[in-house]
């Protein structure tokens, strides 16, 4: 007799997955953990607030400057940020860009940025002005759109003879979930939506001001018409056939200054066509054409169709500049479209580039007597300690408190940014020690390993440079 075995079932599992989070993965900067000025809300500095450490003095300031620029009342101010290297300047102008949110332009530029070999350097300090202000135009649009339920071009004799016939207008119908209209449409119309291809059932949505057609899709009734689609299903429109939406644009005046520079396509000779497809050069705007701009962005503001939004123009390394950007500064700084200046040096006294003239900060005094001058102070043993805190965990890094206390002594003997460079050299030797956590000995490896910069120059001040 055969025995029948037993069919055992295995239990069913339920399949838990993490999904992966869709956000793309940024890489860590040495300011990824900037996040604002950390300021409540009297504006008072907290000791530790969305990843500046101390500073409370130089933040709270900066506090009162967003505000300026919030109510429109610092255009063609400049702020100064003076200090030591490694005190924070350049997080503190990050976290002004970050308080300010992301419709106000921020433009960070390096003060050697202004020798170029192709174009004046006035011309790039205005270029980069202009990028740091920002037009709000608004535009009411009138749209009609639905789904396509019938397209039917209406013929007529070519009345320049012959045998052809030419489309005098178009009946166009269109269907939203409220109700239906049908169009008379302009030629050229038919002739976008054939490029376009339109059929009928695809959902469209047609300009009334310029009469561009755009396709958007087909529509979900017909989704399941094919087992296998490449087309893009879109929900029936909501709402009436025609409908008037209010459209927010924000550009930078270089935008438009550029847009309206370069010619746009029309010749037809050689040299147009080897012009496009050559490489431009990088073009010059003429102050004419800026006139001519600011004229139309004036007439707009006027009318009230747009709005100017002051941004920040954000200068690192101004000692870099010479005399010439200075002077131009001056009357940069005084025109009626000027965004908010912060500039940023860590220089004492010292020579204005291209004079003989020793001055503070580098800076001709007449410019400095313009700006709001802050002073950025040096890290305590504790707010190293804390800031060395915040940017392990930013490089998600697990670190023993000795070995932060350790990094924070580093940092008071050396520079700030030499401990922060040590994070993460620590943690390729923690692991290679099979730890998980940056230990106490792993600080002392690295440091060992690795000079600083001062105990380098000491090393080169006892012997005569390399050739020893």
């Amino acid at each position: 007799s055969s025995s029948i075995d037993a069919v055992i079932v295995p239990p069913l599992r339920m399949k838990i997955e993490d999904v992966q989070s869709t956000a793309r993965q940024q890489r860590v900067a040495a300011h990824t953990h900037i996040k604002g000025l950390g300021l409540d809300a009297h504006g008072s500095a907290l000791s530790i607030g969305t990843g500046m450490v101390g500073q409370e003095k130089a933040r709270e300031a900066a506090g009162v400057v967003v505000e300026l620029i919030g109510t429109k009342k610092m255009a063609g101010r400049a702020l100064l940020l003076a200090g030591a290297p490694g005190t924070g300047k350049t997080a503190l102008a990050l976290a002004i860009a970050q308080e300010l949110g992301s419709k106000v332009p921020f433009c960070p530029m390096v003060g050697s940025e202004v020798y170029s070999s192709e174009v004046k350097k006035t011309e790039i300090l205005m270029e980069n002005f202009r990028r740091a202000i920002g037009l709000r135009i608004k535009e009411n649009k009138e749209v009609y759109e639905g789904e396509v339920t019938e397209i039917t071009p209406a013929e007529t004799e070519n009345p320049l003879g012959g045998y052809g016939r030419t489309v005098s207008h178009v009946i166009l119908g269109l269907k939203t979930t409220r109700g239906a209209k049908q169009l008379r449409l302009d030629p050229s119309i038919y002739e976008q939506m054939q490029k376009e291809k339109v059929a009928v059932g695809d959902i469209i949505y047609v300009e009334g001001s310029t009469g561009a057609v755009k396709r958007v899709g087909r529509s979900d009734a017909y989704a399941t018409e094919f087992d296998l689609e490449a087309e893009e299903y879109v929900p029936l429109p909501k709402g009436d056939v025609h409908k008037k939406k209010e459209v927010i644009q924000d550009v930078s005046l270089h935008d438009l200054d550029v847009a309206n520079a370069r010619p746009q396509g029309g010749g037809s000779d050689l040299a147009t066509v080897m012009g496009s497809v050559l490489k431009p050069k990088k073009t010059e705007i003429t102050e004419k054409l800026r006139t001519e701009i600011n004229r139309v962005v004036n007439r707009y503001i006027d009318q009230g169709t747009a709005e100017l939004v002051p941004g920040v123009l954000f200068v690192d390394e101004v000692h870099m500049l010479d005399i010439e950007c200075f002077t131009y500064l001056n009357r940069a700084l005084e025109s009626s479209l000027a965004p908010i200046v912060i500039f940023a040096t860590n220089r004492g006294v010292c020579t204005i580039r291209g004079t003989d003239v020793v001055s503070p900060h580098g800076i001709p005094v007449d410019l400095l007597d313009r700006m709001l001058i802050l002073r950025t102070m040096p890290y305590s043993l504790e707010e190293i300690i804390q800031i060395m805190s915040i940017r392990a965990e930013t490089e998600s890094l697990d670190i023993e408190d000795q070995a932060l206390a350790a990094l924070g002594e580093i940092g008071v003997r050396t520079s700030l940014r030499y401990a922060v460079q040590m994070l993460a050299p620590s943690k390729i030797l923690a692991e290679t020690n099979g730890r998980t956590s940056i230990h106490l000995s792993d600080i002392a490896e690295v440091d060992d390993l690795f000079f600083d910069a001062k105990a380098s120059a000491a090393i080169l001040a006892n012997s005569d440079g390399y050739l020893a």
